[in-house]
């Protein structure tokens, strides 16, 4: 299994993010541009919390809350669970099944580097088996 800086390297250094003061339909505008299930939520330069479209679903649609009128920072997962670079990807696997997230962010010190998502790691997962069967199979026909 590789390291989490493995996978960033996919992400071409993009961080895509959304700010606390934005709107909650801004931010679910920008999960829907984008295609992604969560974003960072970054106040300058620092981490303030993780925005998920499970945010959106169990704070804004099963409270009644208004989207247009709420912000992202009342609404986002502020204490978040980060790894670093060097981390492994069965430890993220591991991590991301005992806490039920499918999101983790990726930090040096006070530097984001990224956020790899649950299926990062499943595609990290295939490739692996994918290598290891092609190796046996070369192996069983030398």
């Amino acid at each position: 299994m590789k390291a989490v800086s493995e996978l960033l390297k996919k992400h071409d250094g993009t961080l895509w993010h959304v700010t606390p003061a934005m709107t909650v339909f801004e931010a679910v505008e920008q999960l829907a541009r984008l295609e992604v299930g969560a974003l960072l939520v970054m106040d300058g330069d620092r981490l303030a919390g993780v925005f998920s479209e499970r945010d959106y679903t169990r704070k804004i649609t099963l409270l009644g809350r208004n989207s247009r009128e709420t912000l992202v920072s009342e609404i986002m997962t502020a204490n978040v669970i980060t790894v670093n670079a060097t981390t492994r990807t069965r430890e993220c696997m591991s991590l991301m099944s005992a806490r039920k997230i499918r999101h983790l962010p990726v930090v040096e010190g006070e530097r984001v580097l990224g956020m790899i998502s649950i299926r990062d790691i499943m595609d990290d997962i295939i490739s692996d088996h994918e290598h290891t069967i092609a190796s046996l199979e070369s192996y069983i026909q030398s």
